[in-house]
C-alpha cells in the first residue's frame, strides 16, 4: 500500500525540471566560420545566342565531352538565308558598277567623283554581305574551347531569347565551391586557411579544402561576402551541389570543453545536491558543437547540458543523464 506523503513525492518529483548533465572534457578547441556553399568548375563557359531564334537541331546533350569549334547546336536560320542572299544580290550589283565605272573613268567616260561612288557602294555592299554571313555562322552554336556539357538550357522548336547560354560548359578544371560568409565573419577568413566540408550527399564524410580568394565588394542586401574554396585532391562531389564549409580560423590543442548549449550569456548552470546554481566561466575559443573553458570550473562539477532562462538559482532538478566520466 503506497501512503500519501510517499505519492505527493513522486507526484511533486515528476514535475520538476528534467536536465541532462556533463563534465569539462579534453580535447581540440577549434574556432570556425560557418558558410554554405554550391560545387562548381573553377572555368565554366556559356555558350549563347546572338539573336532570338528557334533551337532547330541538337548534336550533343548534358555529359558529352567535347572539343574545340565542335557543332553542339543550330538555331533557325530561314530569314538569315533570304537577308543573306538580298545582300548578295546587292554586292554583286554594286561589284558589276564599280567594274564598268573603273573602265570608263580611264576613258575619261565619267568624273573620278561617279567612279569613287561606285567603289563606296561596292565597299558597303561588301560590309552587308559580310555581316550577314556572320549571323549566318552565329546561328552554329560551337565549343570555345576543348570541355564538357554540364547544362543544356533549350529544347528543340523553343524560342531562344538573345543572349541565353543554351549550354555550359565546363573546362578542364579543378572543382572548387563558391560559399557565402556573412560580412560580421569575413574579416575572420583569410586566404589558405583550411576548411572542412560537409554535404548531404556523403554523410559522415568530411572532405578537406582551403580557401582560395576572397571577392573584394559584398553584397549590400544579402550582407555577405563571396569566398572561393579550392578542394584538395579527388573528390565525388559533383557539380550543383550544396556544401556545407567549417572555415578554420584558429585550433588549440589539450583544452577544457563543454558543449555550446551548456553556456548561456558566460555562465553555466552547475548541480549541488538536488538544486541547481548558476556560475560565471571565462570563455576561450568557441566552435559550433563545443566552447572553451578557461576558469570558473574542475572537471569534478556537474553541469546543465542544456542552459535555461527559466532556470532560477537553488531550483530543484530531476536528473535524466548522468555526466560521462
Amino acid at each position: 500500500m503506497v501512503s500519501v506523503c510517499s505519492l505527493a513525492f513522486y507526484i511533486r518529483s515528476r514535475s520538476l525540471p528534467v536536465v541532462s548533465l556533463v563534465r569539462l572534457t579534453k580535447g581540440s578547441a577549434v574556432q570556425a566560420v560557418y558558410a554554405t556553399g554550391t560545387v562548381e568548375p573553377e572555368i565554366m563557359l556559356p555558350v549563347a545566342t546572338r539573336g532570338a531564334a528557334r533551337l532547330f537541331e541538337l548534336k550533343v546533350d548534358e555529359g558529352a565531352n567535347v572539343t574545340k569549334g565542335e557543332l553542339l547546336a543550330r538555331l533557325e536560320n530561314d530569314d538569315l538565308k533570304s537577308s543573306l542572299a538580298v545582300v548578295q544580290a546587292k554586292e554583286s550589283f554594286a561589284k558589276s558598277e564599280y567594274e564598268r565605272k573603273s573602265t570608263l573613268v580611264k576613258q575619261g567616260a565619267i568624273s573620278r567623283q561617279d567612279f569613287a561612288k561606285a567603289e563606296s557602294d561596292w565597299e558597303a555592299a561588301k560590309a552587308e554581305t559580310a555581316r550577314a554571313e556572320a549571323m549566318m555562322e552565329f546561328m552554329d552554336l560551337s565549343a570555345p574551347a576543348d570541355g564538357k556539357i554540364i547544362r543544356r538550357d533549350g529544347e528543340i522548336g523553343q524560342l531562344i531569347p538573345a543572349n541565353q547560354p543554351v549550354f555550359w560548359l565546363s573546362v578542364a578544371s579543378p572543382l572548387r565551391i563558391t560559399a557565402e560568409v556573412d560580412e560580421e565573419d569575413i574579416a575572420l577568413v583569410k586566404p589558405d586557411q583550411a576548411v572542412a566540408i560537409r554535404a548531404d550527399a556523403f554523410p559522415g564524410e568530411v572532405f578537406r579544402g582551403a580557401v582560395k580568394s576572397i571577392t573584394p565588394k559584398g553584397d549590400p542586401i544579402a550582407r555577405s561576402y563571396r569566398v572561393r574554396i579550392q578542394i584538395d585532391g579527388k573528390t565525388p562531389l559533383q557539380i550543383g551541389m550544396t556544401a556545407e564549409t567549417n572555415i578554420i580560423i584558429s585550433e588549440k590543442e589539450n583544452t577544457w570543453l563543454l558543449p555550446t548549449s551548456a553556456v548561456k550569456d558566460g555562465s553555466v548552470w552547475i548541480l549541488r545536491g538536488s538544486r541547481i546554481t548558476r556560475v560565471p566561466v571565462t570563455l576561450g575559443t568557441a566552435g559550433a558543437d563545443r566552447v572553451e573553458i578557461l576558469s570558473g570550473l574542475t572537471p569534478e562539477v556537474d553541469v546543465v547540458l542544456e542552459s535555461s532562462d527559466k532556470f532560477k538559482d537553488g531550483t530543484a532538478v530531476r536528473v535524466t543523464t548522468a555526466p560521462a566520466e
